[in-house]
């Protein structure tokens, strides 16, 4: 084996693909340097990152409040933030109460419940999130629908990144991907960011074979709107988008954001906390780091959305819905899921507008 790849530390578990060579030279240190909650230099970047590397105790083990984004940073594909995880994870660092950890987990275990629809070759994934089998209707959908999959035999469990638990990632993620092989599918489109980076990111990065073509919904959503291109009504409309921390694990994906508001006529509006500059909604540093934390990003992001002018601010996961949509609302905000922002573009009436 490469001994410049990092071990797993639970007996014969997968392996993270890690090239420490491509720290020790790198030009930036971006990962950290472009951090927005971790405050540190270039050469100090490099130092603490060999110190995680080494197994060493780092400023990043304790400070890190993962949002994920040190994996879009890094321009050299080496994993920054799985490797934060893990090492997390060996020297027993809990990002948020044990009990809220346990809590977590035990929702996500398989326990033989799940809803199928009429499976085809390609199908939608719905993880584990119930909303979109109410989100997902319409002309945009009636090409797939209704061969879908959900429930927790087929959750990605990437969430537990969060709460530096990448073994129970590592152990549920395989069976995950049979499950999903056994339904005969030879393409998935997901409708989640963590879904669809759990089998083209996080699955590579452990050595897990993917049997399946997976498909972002953005890529669906766009070229689905490009075959009803003579249907499209201009919604002229500011609007702000959301990003979660999730599609920092899918970075080639975020691209479809501005290709599909130019395509439905939308304005989107050129703020200061988009693209790279993201910031999280908050509700993850709500239940791990205190609400000190979550209202001040919270608040700056909703600040910026309003200085520049959104009418509508487009979300892409339900979790950031739920964690912003009523306070965006107060600053006079409609919250809009892109899903239906779509839907009102080919003259369907969205039904969750607002929520």
């Amino acid at each position: 084996m490469n001994d410049r790849m990092l071990k797993g530390v639970r007996g014969n578990m997968t392996t993270l693909k890690f090239d420490e060579d491509l720290c020790k030279t790198c030009p930036t240190g971006a990962c950290l340097v472009k951090c927005q909650y971790i405050d540190v230099g270039k050469d100090e970047a490099k130092e603490e990152m060999l110190k995680i590397i080494k197994g060493e105790d780092s400023i990043v083990l304790d400070d890190c409040v993962t949002c994920y984004a040190c994996e879009e940073y890094c321009k050299r594909g080496n994993h920054p933030f799985y490797l934060i995880t893990q090492r997390r994870e060996d020297k027993g660092i809990l990002t948020a109460p044990r009990a809220i950890t346990r809590q977590w987990i035990n929702i996500g275990e398989p326990r033989g419940k799940y809803k199928l629809g009429e499976m085809k070759e390609k199908a939608l994934s719905f993880g584990f999130m119930a909303q979109f089998l109410e989100l997902v209707k319409g002309r945009l959908f009636e090409d797939v629908m209704p061969s879908y999959f959900f429930g927790q035999e087929y959750f990605c469990n990437v969430v537990y990144i969060h709460f530096a638990n990448t073994s129970i990632i590592k152990e549920r993620l395989p069976m995950v991907i049979d499950n999903i092989k056994k339904l005969g599918v030879k393409e998935v489109v997901f409708m989640h960011d963590e879904c669809y980076a759990a089998f083209t990111s996080l699955a590579p990065a452990f050595g897990m074979e993917v049997p399946f073509k997976s498909v972002h919904y953005f890529e669906y959503l766009y070229n689905r709107l490009q075959e009803l291109r003579d249907e499209i009504r201009p919604v002229g409309v500011k609007v702000a988008y959301q990003r979660p921390c999730s599609s920092r694990l899918c970075p080639d994906t975020h691209h479809y954001v501005e290709d599909i508001m130019k395509l439905i006529g939308v304005d989107l509006v050129d703020r200061t906390y988009q693209g790279e500059n993201a910031l999280c909604c908050g509700s993850i540093f709500r239940m791990m780091y205190g609400y000190e934390l979550a209202h001040d990003v919270q608040r700056r992001n909703i600040d910026d959305m309003v200085a520049h002018g959104a009418e509508y601010c487009v979300f892409n996961c339900h979790g950031c819905q739920d964690a912003l949509a009523t306070e965006i609302a107060k600053r006079g905000i409609k919250p809009i899921h892109i899903v239906d922002l779509c839907r009102m573009a080919i003259g369907e009436e969205p039904e969750t507008e607002g929520e």
